[in-house]
């Protein structure tokens, strides 16, 4: 096929040929590689974005999946920081002793942790500055050669289109988002530039929907409360709503509401003054005067004692602070995005949570989703700690097999994000202790993750404690809810769920007299037989209301 015909067929695939019809993003940009595979009959195709000093796939046809979730330090690959330096179609012959960032990473007919032999690829410029980068792989030696490269090297203004339209679409979907959220207003002139990343990873539906409901709040200033599981991440959810705000450009200010003694909650969060209490020795500002101008985000926010919540509604209702020991308030001007692991509706009717600071809180409540209803998300963030771990171990790949992944999909994850980095990191780890070649393609097997895929695991309960002494009539009721619990979880007005967390509060209830029973009384052994935290232990249990 000549260059001129390569230059057609991609026009007409990747929605150049009319400009005025708009694609998603995505679509665009996979219509774009899957050409290009198809025209250069190679093995993987991958657009990849410069970012912070890495390059992350944001189109991809030929890799493994979980290879989409991870960002490749240019400083770490060199193949890579050639390709991005060069205004030159760049190619590496399969003699070449420099590691390939996709080896093992490249879908083989035979599913084996097949070696890349020969890649080529371009950087990609947009309006005179740097992009990202293309890169072209094939498992066998000799697919690239002179007309492949002049080929590539006659293509590159076209992928550079594809990529300017599609950044100029998610403009436009930003300031159409500004608009609504400004409601007329003069949001759009401050709308924050498109492309800020916060470190979330995946494209589910579910996942999708809560971005863009993040996205829409930012530009208010409404108070946001970030309700989810531990470990799925609402930080990075916070973090994204204050840099897609108009204070993206003031502090964000992070408060773990869960580690402050009560002592000294009302000094950290508002401060004091000199002699306000023993060793007050000067003037001290607290975490909201801290954050003037920009976000404040309270962690935990369920966690606070009933003292200290009437203070912080008091900040909320009148935009003040009032230092421990001053006389008079301070104005501050902040936004406040809390989160909580808790259903606090369930804390107020228990008299532990203040109603109206919930109200106050809860303008505009956003659920993150939890990593079982995000769908393909984990093999993604799973290749994102894959390279993450793959660096920091020094290896030369580092990837899943086919059965791994499938085990991967299967399990609930109760720990959510943060339990699969520590499964990654464990299995990484575990395979060096085996004494494997760091300069080897390492593949993580199933037996390797480890997952404990017990009924008790599902609910985030681990450890050696018989169902038998709890009860199997409450085991089969808590069980049952775990998945009972995502669809009533959605009907409009809850019926049964308060039924439905007595029945899992009880047989949690049951679990945790058990552990302390058979540990001797021993909260930390108790803790260690559960699989949490001790401290998380001693919250559970108060709010259980065992003693």
């Amino acid at each position: 096929m000549t260059i001129g015909e390569v230059e057609k067929t991609l026009i007409e695939h990747m929605g150049l040929a009319d400009l005025a019809v708009s694609l998603p993003r995505a679509v665009r940009l996979q219509r774009l590689v899957v050409q290009l595979k198809a025209q250069f009959a190679c093995d993987a195709v991958v657009l990849l974005q410069e970012e912070d000093g890495a390059l992350r796939p944001v189109a991809a046809e030929g890799l493994s999946r979980e290879a989409l979730g991870r960002a490749f330090e240019v400083a770490r690959h060199p193949r890579l920081s050639t390709i991005l330096l060069s205004r030159e179609v760049v190619r590496f012959e399969h003699a070449s002793t420099l590691p390939d960032p996709y080896d093992g990473l490249v879908e083989g007919m035979a599913g084996h942790p097949l070696p890349v032999h020969d890649c080529m690829g371009a950087s990609v410029h947009i309006d005179g500055r740097r992009w990202g980068v293309l890169t072209l792989d094939a498992l066998q030696t000799g697919a690239f050669d002179a007309s492949a490269r002049e080929a590539l090297r006659a293509c590159m203004p076209l992928v550079a289109a594809a990529v300017r339209v599609s950044l100029l679409e998610q403009e436009v979907q930003l300031l159409r988002q500004a608009r609504v959220a400004a409601s007329g207003g003069e949001g759009g002139a401050d709308a924050p530039v498109p492309g800020v990343r916060t470190g979330i990873i995946g494209h589910s539906t579910a996942l999708q929907q809560v971005l863009h409901e993040v996205d829409v709040v930012a530009q208010s200033d409404l108070p946001v409360l970030l309700m989810g599981e531990t470990g799925t991440g609402k930080e990075l959810f916070a973090q994204r709503v204050h840099e897609r705000s108009v204070r993206a450009k003031g502090p964000m200010v992070h408060v773990n509401c869960a580690a402050l003694p009560e002592s000294l909650a009302e000094s950290e969060l508002f401060g004091h003054v000199r002699g306000a209490f023993s060793g007050a020795t000067t003037d001290r500002a607290g975490r909201f005067e801290a954050a003037l101008g920009g976000t404040i985000f309270l962690d935990e926010v369920g966690e606070l004692p009933l003292s200290i919540q009437a203070k912080l509604l008091r900040t909320l209702q009148n935009g003040e602070v009032q230092r421990l020991g001053a006389d008079k308030p301070v104005k501050v001007d902040v936004r406040v995005v809390a989160a909580t692991n808790r259903v606090l509706k369930d804390a107020v009717s228990q008299g532990v949570f203040r109603a109206d600071l919930y109200h106050r809180l809860s303008v505009y409540p956003i659920h993150v989703p939890p990593l079982r209803e995000r769908g393909d998300d984990v093999l993604l963030l799973a290749g994102h700690f894959l390279e993450v771990n793959r660096a920091r171990l020094g290896l030369r790949s580092l990837r899943l097999d086919a059965a791994a992944e499938s085990a991967l999909l299967r399990y609930g994850w109760p720990g959510n994000v943060r339990e699969l980095e520590h499964v990654m990191g464990r299995a990484a780890l575990k395979l060096l202790s085996r004494g494997v070649n760091r300069r080897d393609i390492v593949t993580l097997t199933e037996d390797v993750l480890d997952l404990d895929e017990t009924p008790g695991a599902s609910l985030g309960l681990a450890g050696p404690i018989s169902v038998d002494a709890v009860g199997a009539k409450d085991a089969e009721s808590a069980l049952a809810g775990t998945s009972v619990a995502r669809v009533m979880g959605k009907s409009a007005d809850g019926s049964g769920m308060a039924a439905l967390r007595a029945q899992v509060e009880q047989f949690e209830r049951g679990l945790v007299r058990q552990a302390l029973q058979s540990a001797g009384g021993n909260w930390a052994e108790a803790a260690r037989r559960l699989g949490i935290d001790a401290s998380n232990l001693h919250k559970l249990a108060k709010r259980l209301g065992v003693k």
